[in-house]
């Protein structure tokens, strides 16, 4: 008698398909990283992914760390190291925490390879086959990503300028129990948020935190962008006001380099202690060398006033954005970062950004459909505009684009459906006429 791997290797492309665990029926390519290829061509301007603009990095002082690393540090660098990471690196993320008033021990910290593998382990942790995890809607697509992997179900909760509302979420647990479901935890973004660049506000943040710790529920909080604001720093992070109800992420990613992969978890006691059982049954240890070169860099640059020049830097390209999607897109909706990498734009309701996206690409623009960012197929006339990577020059070339593939749609659509055309300011042509109620 076969098995049904054997069955299945006559019948399928891939011989194994059978013999996958059923978690990987959550694997899929993230819609950010299947832009990348079309992305990279240098044609294309890409407004898609979320790359930090690493040249503005002081080049001399990253060769000296890594120097002065390999002279000073070569064979503890290149040997395996604690499972938890490098404690005088972990004293210096103290450091960065204390940047938006959060207070905590050494020991309090977990070297993760990158935020992205402390999403993982959090999961790990908590996740057991049809749980719920609570996600703003739209949320960042690599935790989605990462939750599906685990068989666990994100249930969005609506947010709007201000952040997550809290009598959404009221209402989104008292459903979610109702139906018999098991939340473990609230992942959310609260600052310049990815991807909808808008920030929790201070009077929300409390109550946020009050609901969660009412119901019994964990808050994930994931701030890899607080320290890259512009006119003014964002509310004190969840953190700063609840200790044991909240696992706070950081990352050197978006104001050092995404290269390093180097990122923490900053948790309660006993959370801490699995968290590094799971990191180490996963890794042995995060990369010792990598951590040393950043703590070195941390200890001779002046890191502080580097994150500063990205302020500045993505500052100037965020406004750049917002002056050209008003000049070419002027009937469409966007909303307004005071930090971070990312402008949320919503279309008109018979525009659907995932099927739009092959004529983008052949105007040589990218961008991140909406439909990424939700764990329930929403977000079809959404999109989202990253602003961190591009220079302005081609910030403004690809809205220009962007401005002809709507056009071009909107056109289309409605010569078939015999209505008038959305006003959209366009290289090439100009029309003009009653714009249809966006809601």
């Amino acid at each position: 008698m076969q098995d049904s791997s054997s069955t299945n290797r006559g019948t399928n492309l891939d011989p194994w398909y059978g013999a996958y665990a059923a978690r990987t029926a959550g694997l899929s390519a993230s819609e950010v990283r299947a832009l990348f290829a079309v992305a990279s061509r240098p044609e294309v301007v890409s407004l898609a992914g979320g790359m930090p603009f690493v040249a503005a990095l002081p080049e001399d002082l990253i060769r000296s760390a890594f120097d002065t690393v390999m002279r000073t540090q070569g064979p503890m660098a290149l040997q395996y190291g604690s499972g938890q990471g490098v404690p005088a690196l972990r004293e210096h993320i103290l450091e960065v925490m204390a940047e938006e008033g959060i207070r905590a021990g050494v020991d309090d910290v977990v070297t993760t390879t990158g935020s992205q593998q402390a999403i993982d382990l959090v999961a790990k942790l908590f996740l057991d086959p049809g749980d719920v995890v609570l996600a703003e809607a739209p949320s960042y697509v690599g935790a989605i990503g990462v939750f599906r992997s685990y068989q666990a179900r994100t249930v969005h909760v609506a947010m709007d300028s201000d952040g997550l509302i809290p009598q959404a979420l009221r209402e989104t647990i008292a459903a979610e129990r109702a139906a018999g479901s098991t939340i473990k935890f609230l992942y959310t973004v609260p600052n310049f948020h990815n991807p909808a660049g808008v920030t929790m506000s201070a009077a929300r943040r409390p109550e946020i935190l009050e609901i969660a710790r009412s119901n019994g529920i964990l808050v994930v909080e994931d701030n890899p962008y607080g320290l890259l604001w512009f006119d003014k720093a964002p509310p004190p992070p969840l953190r700063t006001l609840e200790d044991d109800g909240v696992i706070y992420l950081g990352s050197f990613s978006k104001t050092l380099a995404p290269g390093f992969r180097v990122g923490w978890v900053l948790a309660p006691h006993a959370i801490r202690e699995k968290l590094v059982l799971a990191a180490e049954s996963a890794i042995l240890s995060p990369s010792s060398f990598n951590q040393l070169v950043v703590n070195e860099y941390l200890n001779t640059a002046d890191w502080r006033a580097q994150i500063d020049v990205f302020r500045g830097v993505y500052r100037e390209r965020k406004e750049t954005m917002l002056s050209a999607l008003s000049e070419h897109l002027p009937e469409l909706t966007w909303t307004n970062p005071n930090g971070g990498f990312y402008v949320w734009v919503t279309l008109p309701p018979e525009l659907d950004s995932k099927q739009m996206l092959p004529r983008a690409v052949t105007e040589l623009v990218a961008y991140t459909p909406g439909t990424a960012f939700y764990a329930d197929g929403g977000g079809r006339s959404e999109m989202r505009l990253s602003f961190c990577y591009p220079t302005p020059e081609n910030i403004r070339m690809g809205i220009r684009r962007l401005a002809t593939v709507v056009g071009g749609e909107l056109d289309l659509l409605r010569t078939f459906s015999g209505t008038g055309t959305l006003r959209v300011n366009r290289p090439d042509r100009r029309v003009v006429s009653p714009p249809p109620d966006l809601g």
